[in-house]
């Protein structure tokens, strides 16, 4: 399992102490019993739940919501907000640094996932998607319009659905241009009127002494080894969730003009709470 999204220079390679093994084991055992036990119980609840709500999921995602906030718990990671999460219907988008966004972005608010439906397939990964309500879509022109009646009834559910516009994770220093695509579904004649969109700015904070882009996953990397050395580390860093004020869908022309209204809210947004950023990027040209 890898991401797209490429760097000139290369991530430093981390050795990890005999301490750091132990935090391995600390860690991953408290994170395994976590994650998997509430995805045992969450599994329960939904077999209740499913057939007397239906699409609605009135309980399992607050199982979800405690799960991802005490996994950085766990971890020892900083973790904060600014800002007000949206109460009105709609979609939330994101820049995309690393696989903990998803607890970042789920500790704080009841939101479901829109992913390529090759993460269905992810081992562990793939598992707690599909149980969490993660709407899968493909990159199958053919299958357009099934894709967005199903976008749009989960809408019309009431669920918050959250996608990352810059389509892959970074190292966590910039905010890459947005893809309209998913845009497209909320134009539609029965969603433009009443859907909202939230921007959000992700920010990580890197551990003290180790490069700015620690908590960063792109290129070849591959998720264990990205585990592993998010388990050792210490001290942590943090990470801070910045919500921005949701616009209305029919405020906008069509999709490229909501899309680039978000990519610049994103990326000012990420900015202003990691001054130095520029100063990053400019040494490292995406």
């Amino acid at each position: 399992m890898s991401v797209s999204w490429q760097s000139e220079t290369p991530p430093e390679k981390t050795r990890i102490t005999a301490l750091g093994w132990g935090r391995v084991v600390l860690r991953g055992s408290a994170l395994a019993v976590l994650v998997f036990g509430c995805l045992a119980l969450l599994l329960m609840v939904r077999l209740v739940e499913r057939p007397l709500f239906g699409v609605q999921r009135p309980l399992t995602p607050f199982i979800t919501v405690f799960v991802c906030r005490n996994a950085f718990r766990i971890l020892g990671m900083r973790f904060h907000t600014r800002g007000r999460s949206m109460r009105a219907p709609g979609i939330v988008v994101a820049n995309h640094s690393s696989w903990l966004d998803i607890f970042a972005l789920n500790a704080k608010k009841r939101i479901y996932f829109v992913s390529k439906s090759e993460v269905a397939g992810w081992p562990g990964i793939g598992w707690l998607a599909r149980a969490t309500g993660t709407v899968f879509i493909e990159r199958n022109r053919a299958k357009a319009h099934e894709q967005k009646a199903l976008f749009a009834a989960r809408l019309k559910a009431g669920h918050k659905l959250l996608f990352f516009p810059e389509g892959t994770s970074t190292d966590g220093l910039r905010v890459l241009p947005f893809k309209t695509t998913l845009f497209a579904s909320l134009f539609e004649d029965d969603l433009r009127e009443e859907m909202h969109v939230q921007p959000v700015s992700v920010v990580f904070d890197a551990p003290k002494g180790a490069e700015r882009r620690f908590y960063g996953w792109w290129g070849d990397m591959d998720f264990g080894s990205h585990l592993l050395k998010v388990l050792a580390a210490q001290p942590q860093g943090g990470v801070e969730i910045l919500y921005h004020p949701p616009v209305r869908v029919a405020d906008f022309a069509d999709r490229k003009a909501l899309a680039a209204y978000c990519e610049e809210v994103v990326r000012d947004g990420h900015a202003s709470a990691l001054p130095l950023v520029a100063d990053a990027v400019a040494k490292d040209h995406p």
